[in-house]
């Protein structure tokens, strides 16, 4: 891995100037929503804009026909602290989310971004939004993986540091040059299928003071 090369790239996609795998309608989004994007260390400011964010991202769905409709909730197969996942297809799952891991609906954004560079395998396509309970799901499609063998951990942690990564605690991993987050990589969160690695569900994170540094 080139680290200048890597940065130059993800900031591109994060800034919407570069490509992914499904990247254009997140990126039109996220441009959308960081327009108007209000910075702040108070929990509680940080809780009401993001409720501002969320009412910005209602009308942007509003306008642009974005809202799903008609999800079939028989095919519910598991829950998480965060989404519910549905099988669309044999090939596919739905996966609904909350949100509740981000401060902002733009880093939830940002960790689709990531997740669609790093591992384009099990890349996530943003279907649309789904309302319900008072609550705003983003509705993804994924490759649906089916593990025939336990993931080894070990494995896992030497793919991470062999890309850069450094385990900063139990399944948690840090990137330093690019100043990227990888969070949650236990054992249900990679999958492993005829021997090779999938993560199906990942917590990206930056930090915009060293990601955004040009390198």
């Amino acid at each position: 891995m080139n680290i200048k090369t890597t940065k130059n790239e993800l900031q591109d996609i994060l800034s919407g100037k570069g490509t992914v795998s499904y990247g254009a309608i997140i990126q039109s989004i996220t441009d959308y929503l960081g327009r108007g994007k209000a910075t702040s260390a108070d929990a509680e400011t940080e809780q009401q804009n993001k409720q501002k964010e969320s009412d910005a991202l209602i009308r942007y769905i509003e306008v642009n026909g974005l809202w799903i409709k008609d999800l079939d909730f028989s095919k519910f197969i598991a829950q998480g602290a965060e989404q519910r996942v549905f099988i669309k297809d044999e090939r596919t799952v739905y996966k609904l989310n909350d949100t509740i891991y981000y401060v902002s609906w733009v880093d939830y954004f940002h960790n689709l971004l990531l997740n669609n560079y790093f591992f384009p395998d099990t890349a996530y396509q943003l279907a649309g939004f789904y309302f319900q309970d008072s609550i705003l799901y983003a509705v993804v499609i994924q490759n649906f993986v089916k593990a025939d063998q336990p993931t080894n951990l070990d494995l896992v942690a030497q793919f991470m540091e062999s890309n850069g990564f450094e385990n900063t605690r139990n399944h948690d991993y840090y990137h330093p040059q690019l100043g990227i987050i990888l969070e949650d990589l236990h054992d249900e969160n990679v999958l492993t299928q005829n021997g090779i690695l999938y993560f199906i569900d990942t917590v990206f994170y930056i930090k915009p003071e060293i990601f955004w540094l040009k390198s």
